[in-house]
């Protein structure tokens, strides 16, 4: 009876095989490269574009304020002067004083919202991208998975995706069909002819005030 149970638990295992081996090889398997749509989709495009001139907004404004504040510290290095001067009487010399701590503070206040301004606009800048960007990516990967159902793939593949140690998760699939082409020709089907991809402006460090602030 024991030999009987095992000839059946043997039989039992090796068509559960064979059966596990015929669906896997009605599998259909297909791969995208979702970096590729991601990049070469006009409204990704069109989104960097107005990225782009917010940053170069917000660059602007700060170079602004940057002038104003090099304004004051080439005034303090003239009072500086004056107040080294010795042909200059001493009450002169206080007047003179008083002015330089005021412009000095002012300096430092403006310095001081300045830097408050940008980490503010870029910070929000920053928030509005990623939420726009996953916005974007949310409707390829419906796209993605619309076209599977419409030709019946059992699974989808992304092989842009890497590891943590930058190593593609997918290495090698067999009689997998590349559907990229296809996904691309129907996100950009309304998009602008000239539309192309645009290269991210990352804003330029600000130089720090090298008198008021200090």
């Amino acid at each position: 009876m024991t030999l009987l149970r095992r000839f059946l638990s043997v039989a039992l295992a090796a068509s559960l095989i064979s059966v596990a081996a015929a669906q896997e090889a009605k599998l259909k398997i297909a791969t995208v490269d979702m970096q590729e749509l991601f990049k070469q989709y006009y409204r990704t495009n069109e989104a960097q574009k107005q990225i782009n001139v917010e940053r170069a907004r917000i660059q602007k404004d700060n170079n602004e304020r940057l002038a104003r504040i090099r304004e004051l510290e080439t005034n303090l290095g003239n009072l500086k002067k004056q107040i080294e001067d010795p042909s200059i009487n001493d009450s002169k010399k206080q007047a003179l004083f008083k002015d330089w701590q005021m412009q000095q503070q002012e300096g430092i206040a403006l310095d001081r919202e300045r830097r408050e301004f940008l980490q503010r606009r870029n910070q929000a800048l920053n928030e509005k991208m990623v939420q726009r960007m996953k916005g974007i990516l949310e409707e390829i990967r419906k796209l993605v998975e619309e076209q599977a159902k419409t030709d019946n793939y059992d699974y989808v593949f992304d092989k842009s995706g890497l590891s943590t140690s930058q190593v593609p998760f997918l290495l090698y699939t067999k009689d997998a069909t590349d559907i990229t082409a296809g996904l691309l020709k129907d996100l950009n089907k309304d998009g602008p002819a000239e539309s192309a991809p645009v290269e991210e402006a990352a804003p330029e460090p600000s130089p720090a005030p090298s008198g008021g602030g200090e």
